[in-house]
């Protein structure tokens, strides 16, 4: 493809980062465009015409504008990809689509919620997210000991879904020490081929940028 993928994003938006990392590992164009949270740009008419809802990401693929990281994570495994980020198998797809629910639920009320309230202020219970983030954490690395990734041997959009608030949950005083083998997978998927950070936030337990 010729036409860069628009990403409207913010750099220390995790939900920002999935999309970013995914258009990445596909190999695709991309054009970021950045939308300043902090100035309030994504309550502004011109962004809520792109979603409604005010919130980062959206992409503009050559005029198709999908909002949400996880539906932008089907869009792009579905129209980029033969099957490997999103298996076209029953069972596979549902467990990839369990691990999607994954972060649109524990993920966001326990590591990121603990990482909002660090990083940008938030007035959510320090003491009831961080204790939802290792309840999460204890079943992922229980879950991580039968398989290299989320859903089986190989990554696949559960694990991009999920990889970002999770490598980043020290900043939100949330210690991944205890959990050995979620420290393994993140580092399986920073080896992959296009991977690309997220910027760190030296605060919380998290002492370098």
């Amino acid at each position: 493809m010729s036409t860069p993928i628009k990403l409207y994003n913010f750099p220390k938006s995790g939900h920002a980062h999935r999309i970013e990392l995914m258009l990445s590992l596909l190999g695709l164009p991309t054009q970021l465009v950045f939308v300043d949270l902090a100035a309030g740009a994504h309550k502004q008419p011109e962004f809520l015409a792109l979603n409604p809802f005010g919130q980062v990401p959206v992409i503009d693929d050559n005029g198709t504008v999908i909002a949400d990281s996880n539906a932008i994570l089907v869009y792009l495994a579905k129209k980029y990809d033969s099957g490997a980020w999103l298996p076209e198998d029953p069972v596979a797809a549902a467990a990839v689509q369990r691990w999607l629910s994954v972060a649109a639920g524990p993920l966001a009320f326990g590591p990121a919620a603990a990482r909002l309230v660090t990083v940008f202020g938030a007035a959510f219970d320090t003491d009831e997210v961080i204790a939802r983030a290792h309840g999460l954490l204890k079943v992922i690395d229980t879950e991580l000991a039968k398989r290299p990734f989320l859903v089986g041997h190989t990554p696949t959009i559960a694990d991009i879904a999920n990889y970002s608030y999770i490598a980043h949950a020290p900043e939100g005083n949330v210690s991944l020490e205890p959990y050995a083998n979620v420290r393994d997978w993140l580092m399986r998927i920073e080896a992959l081929p296009g991977f690309v950070a997220m910027p760190r936030t030296q605060i919380g337990l998290q002492t370098n940028a």
